[in-house]
């Protein structure tokens, strides 16, 4: 399936000179949502991963399916004051700015093989915090899966040393 049909573009958004890359069209088809997620997981297996880890929100949409269809657990990285009791953060520059996510304190353990899943890699500057995250944690990364990568961007150096697949790719 060319997934690449599912996806809306729109020019110069949230700023000139972006090129936006909208999944709400293929969220919206059963067909192509569903093969997007069977393909990741396709994917995933062979990396034997213990838990996937995605950032709020849309790395839920991806992260949450292929967890239950590999047959493990699922570790939401969330926004400031989401989480109650005692959290990781980690920093991290965007596109166009600076944010923070957390993690609730022992939700990944040393031994863990962590799976980290987004919608969209375009830096990395998100994955690549995720995996310093987990390394500070003394787990291991094991794979950075994406449905889209904009593969013309120079990526994170937080995520050069973590392999890295997407089911579509943009030369931006």
């Amino acid at each position: 399936m060319d997934l690449k049909k599912y996806i809306q573009i729109t020019a110069d958004f949230p700023r000139q000179g972006i090129s936006f890359k909208d999944m709400s069209p293929l969220l919206r088809d059963e067909k192509a949502f569903k093969y997007a997620v069977d393909e990741m997981v396709k994917v995933a297996r062979e990396y034997n991963p213990t838990v996937v880890l995605g950032p709020e929100s849309r790395g839920f949409i991806f992260g949450t399916p292929v967890a239950y269809e590999l047959g493990i657990g699922f570790v939401m990285a969330r926004k400031r004051g989401k989480l109650p009791g005692k959290t990781l953060e980690v920093s991290y520059d965007l596109e166009y700015g600076s944010d923070s996510l957390f993690i609730s304190d022992g939700v990944i353990k040393p031994d863990d093989r962590v799976l980290l899943i987004d919608d969209l890699l375009a830096t990395g500057g998100t994955l690549g915090a995720l995996n310093e995250l987990v390394s500070k944690i003394g787990a291991k990364t094991v794979l950075a899966l994406t449905l889209i990568d904009l593969v013309s961007i120079p990526k994170s150096n937080n995520l050069s040393s973590v392999e890295r697949k997407s089911l579509i790719q943009y030369r931006q």
